[in-house]
């Protein structure tokens, strides 16, 4: 089974979403924030899917505390 999809309190950078996503999906967050940013040149709705992202995403320990994840 596949990591849930939280924001992880580790490897954060600005609000953890990469890090979540990568975790998720068996990248390293690395990868993740250079694909992100790289995404980001391109047209289209990167930067608010992030800000969605970010506000609906749980962080880890309030899923850790029984709040649904992802």
């Amino acid at each position: 089974m596949a990591a849930a999809l939280v924001r992880p309190s580790n490897n954060r950078m600005i609000a953890g979403v990469c890090a979540g996503l990568a975790r998720r999906f068996g990248m390293t967050p690395k990868t993740m924030r250079v694909l992100f940013v790289v995404s980001c040149l391109l047209p289209g709705p990167q930067f608010l899917v992030y800000l969605a992202l970010w506000i609906l995403l749980p962080s880890e320990e309030k899923a850790a505390t029984g709040a649904a994840a992802w």
